[in-house]
């Protein structure tokens, strides 16, 4: 079945479902549920951070044996959604994200046996292979949930609002534990979150229709590639920063990871069933809506690291201080999703999708000219890139699924967070690898002389404006790709599938 220029469109199966719920409140068991999923993966490593002295000094971890009880699930994270979002279209996104809350409830309760810093970091690299089974379905689920745009914008703004509160809040309530708990709290505290999302998943999500499911074949091959690019995009940034420019491994780790992109291109252009259909991708609410979502990334990732270094180490603050200094991003965050639906009611998705991601270069390069002559520009800064990323987070998540088929929701869902992971780190990447070109001596000590504050502020504003030129460049291209189509109402779910 195709529409009169030529464009398949989704089967029968994927017509709308009569009996969805018609509000939120309807819907606020396997709200709540999906909430709770979001609210593990954002708290979990903001909670963490606090605790990694005690950490480091209970199991006699070194340095890296630290960066790694983080980075291990960040890496995994990255690295397995779009492989098992492909499993959740095939298998059952309910079913895939119920044995993912079990991985996430056992893994957890294992942190009350670590001894050693090697079982922690295998305990972390479950529970971020538990977490790429649960967070794209959080949004998959919660778009399918609804049939109208209205509701399905206000849903995924109240998951996300969760999920920004136990950002914003994990330092401090983990700070509190620590003072009158062992730090295995902090990751124990997951398996009520787990028990809580799969009852309200179990109860509120329907289970999983057969129509609304593909079976072909799974494509190994594609899957180990595309594991394999990411995680090696992931970890680059970090040999970037950790190694410096001069080293040879960030720069063989990044040959490769490009080496495993095409690898994976080609694979997905000649397999007959591909892990992820490029077809699909190149549907312009998709195309445009991943370009806003790395440009978002990017942006966000850099001015975050580069503030922190600001406010700590050029302007003297403690940690404390800098934290309070924080505190505008973390309010807009929070309190932005009261605005997000009103907007979009006004603008449209696609106009407010390309407004906040313009919004958030705006305040990249508001940093990069301006963050070096006081705090009010930094504030200026933050709040430009909170509120931008604070709509963007929503529209453009719900637009690549607008563009994508039924059966292709949660790889949809998946490249939206594998985007925003993998263009983070790049941010940092560059953030970091300019800071080490440019700044002489140890950047962790204090006075420093005149020479080093001017490298620093050069470093920061030359990694700001080409980090701020590369997000314009893809908010551009993004927003030429959205105005492609005939009618903005040409993204409709599966509006250019290929047939099933």
């Amino acid at each position: 079945m195709s529409t009169p220029n030529g464009a398949a469109t989704a089967p029968a199966a994927t017509a709308l479902v009569p009996d969805s719920p018609r509000s939120l409140r309807e819907a606020w068991v396997a709200l709540a549920g999906l909430s709770s999923v979001f609210l593990f993966e954002m708290l979990d490593n903001s909670i963490l951070n606090v605790a990694l002295p005690s950490i480091g000094r209970e199991l006699h971890a070194s340095t890296i044996a630290l960066q790694w009880v983080t980075g291990a699930y960040a890496v995994v994270f990255g690295g397995l959604m779009l492989a098992f979002g492909a499993i959740a279209d095939r298998f059952g996104r309910r079913r895939i994200m119920l044995i993912g809350l079990v991985l996430l409830g056992v893994a957890s309760l294992a942190t009350a046996f670590v001894t050693t810093a090697e079982q922690l970091i295998a305990v972390r690299v479950a529970m971020g292979v538990a977490a790429a089974m649960t967070t794209p379905g959080s949004m998959a689920l919660a778009f399918r949930l609804f049939d109208e745009d209205a509701l399905r914008v206000r849903a995924t703004t109240l998951i996300t609002t969760v999920g920004l509160v136990g950002l914003a809040i994990g330092p401090t309530a983990g700070g509190f534990v620590l003072a009158i708990a062992p730090w295995q709290v902090l990751l124990l505290v997951n398996v009520p979150i787990a028990v809580f999302a799969i009852i309200g998943v179990r109860t509120g999500v329907a289970a999983d229709v057969t129509a609304d499911l593909h079976r072909d074949p799974v494509d190994s091959a594609g899957a180990v590639l595309a594991t394999a690019t990411i995680v090696l995009a992931l970890l680059a940034p970090t040999l970037f920063v950790n190694e410096g420019a001069a080293s040879w491994a960030p720069w063989a780790t990044t040959t490769a990871a490009v080496v495993a992109a095409m690898l994976f291109f080609l694979r997905e252009r000649s397999a007959r069933y591909p892990l992820l259909d490029l077809k699909l991708v190149a549907h312009p609410l998709v195309s445009s809506g991943l370009a806003f979502k790395a440009a978002s990334g990017l942006a966000t990732a850099g001015l975050g690291y580069m503030v922190t270094l600001q406010l700590q180490l050029e302007w003297g603050w403690s940690p404390a201080l800098a934290a309070i200094g924080m505190l505008p991003q973390v309010v807009v965050l929070i309190a932005g999703g009261a605005v997000i639906s009103p907007f979009v009611q006004r603008v449209g998705l696609e106009r407010a999708a390309w407004l906040s991601a313009s919004a958030v270069v705006s305040g990249l390069a508001v940093y990069a000219l301006l963050g070096r002559f006081g705090y009010v520009w930094v504030v200026a800064a933050l709040v430009l890139v909170a509120a931008g990323m604070r709509v963007v987070g929503v529209v453009a998540g719900v637009n690549v699924l607008r563009g994508l088929p039924t059966n292709r929701t949660t790889i949809g869902a998946a490249l939206v967070d594998t985007a925003t992971e993998v263009t983070s780190g790049v941010g940092i990447a560059v953030s970091g690898t300019t800071l080490a070109a440019l700044f002489t001596g140890s950047i962790a000590t204090s006075n420093w002389s005149t020479r080093q504050t001017g490298e620093f502020q050069e470093a920061v504003t030359f990694s700001g404006l080409v980090l701020t030129m590369v997000a314009a460049a893809l908010v551009g291209w993004a927003i030429l790709r959205t105005r492609s189509t005939a009618d903005g109402r040409a993204g409709a779910p599966g509006a250019e599938a290929i047939d099933e």
